[in-house]
């Protein structure tokens, strides 16, 4: 999938000031073209520059100085961001995104700022690029191989096959893979996977013990293992309530010994998500659980507007704290079940840098943080300390194996 910069728009643009440097974050520059089309429609890039600057239309040393960048930064097709300098090691890390995009406000976000905080710590330098359709994960991933990249880590169960197809056909080269594990996988990829089931037990715990109505719900942007295995350890979680304080709140949105639910049908339709929630809200849930990256973002809008017109609901955030990574709906996230997958991305990139490339899945748990109950933030308050020491002690209980979760989705 090629992608093509507009240099006469981006000329103008540079001219009449309207591209800054803060245009360009999260490691873009005038150099990326991926990243100006973010900006400017598709053109042909160096013969409508050459044209452009030959034409005279516009003067001056910082336009021309902008043109030479952009002439000698953009290349084929697909391109990546990158950072790093003449000073580090000439070791690179590279990372391919889902079609969700690195600023999902969920996974793709954390690991994205795992590499990131890799490249800093290690010295190191690192390459990324964002996939914006299933169709360009294949030449993504080849692109980065041809880049030089010592390390490539995929973001998400989408990916897999264009991971194995990659490196398959690339043994020499080392592979990483978020939220996704194959049997079949070649000798040259780690999986990195958690078991979410333990920290959205003690999630589903948590919503049906602050529930004043005995109602809450969960839904899922697919129902795949990555998605699923949230949803059972919710679901675990509030039969685990039930049982121990002799209630019967009421789960919405997933059975699961059916393992059937509501799911959006995907990760981007933000509306569909508000829908949704909106639909458990009129049914009585006051503590919902999306479990649908982005989409997440419509299930805050739906409870947001309900706050506002006197409804007392909360959210439940995934993959990553929402509080700080979704900032226009924590005044209602309660918590969210997190993976930590920066740490994660950083200590296999380390491994690998340091010759100790193991293909053994790394499987985040309770017991080694890599899932984790996030703070309750601006809603500490409405948690009493009483259930605040249920989970503490339910935590203990789950590492130690006092406590089963089990989903057929776990990390085996």
């Amino acid at each position: 999938m090629s992608h093509q910069c507009a240099p006469g728009a981006v000329l103008r643009s540079i001219s009449e000031n309207r591209i800054s440097n803060s245009s360009f974050r999260n490691g873009h520059s005038l150099t990326d073209c991926r990243s100006i089309n973010n900006f400017l429609p598709g053109g042909k890039l160096k013969q409508s520059l050459r044209a452009t600057l030959k034409r005279g239309s516009f003067a001056g040393v910082a336009t021309a100085g902008a043109a030479a960048l952009l002439l000698a930064g953009c290349g084929s097709a697909p391109s990546a961001s990158s950072s790093g300098s003449a000073t580090k090691s000439d070791y690179t890390a590279c990372m391919v995104s889902d079609s969700g995009g690195f600023d999902d406000k969920s996974f793709n976000q954390s690991g994205y700022e795992g590499l990131q905080a890799a490249a800093k710590d290690l010295n190191i330098q690192e390459k990324h690029v964002q996939s914006k359709a299933d169709t360009d994960y294949d030449p993504n991933l080849r692109s980065m191989v041809q880049q030089g990249c010592k390390l490539t880590v995929t973001v998400g169960f989408l990916l897999g096959d264009a991971t194995k197809n990659i490196a398959t056909a690339n043994p020499n080269s080392h592979f990483a893979i978020i939220d996704y594990s194959d049997p079949t996988f070649p000798k040259n990829v780690k999986p990195i996977v958690y078991d979410t089931a333990q920290a959205a037990f003690l999630a589903g715990y948590l919503a049906a013990g602050t529930s004043k109505t005995g109602k809450v719900a969960t839904f899922g942007g697919l129902n795949i293992p990555t998605v699923s295995i949230f949803m059972d350890g919710f679901s675990d979680g509030v039969k685990y309530y039930n049982q121990k304080k002799g209630k019967s709140v009421q789960l919405l949105g997933w059975d699961k010994d059916k393992q059937d639910g509501t799911f959006v049908g995907d990760f981007k339709q933000v509306d569909k998500g508000k829908v949704l929630t909106q639909g458990f809200l009129d049914q009585g849930a006051d503590v919902i659980l999306p479990v649908a990256g982005p989409v997440g973002a419509g299930a805050g809008s739906a409870i947001l507007d309900a706050k506002a017109k006197g409804t007392d609901a909360k959210l439940i955030w995934v993959d990553s704290d929402g509080y700080l990574t979704a900032p226009a709906y924590k005044s209602v996230i309660l918590t969210s079940v997190q993976k930590t997958m920066a740490t994660a991305v950083e200590t296999v990139i380390k491994s690998d840098k340091d010759g100790k490339f193991d293909p053994s899945p790394y499987v985040g748990t309770l017991d080694n943080g890599g899932v984790a109950l996030a703070p309750f933030h601006d809603l500490d308050s409405a948690v009493p300390a009483d259930m605040k020491s249920d989970l503490d002690q339910l935590k203990k209980d789950i590492i130690s194996g006092a406590v089963k979760v089990e989903s057929k989705s776990s990390p085996k």
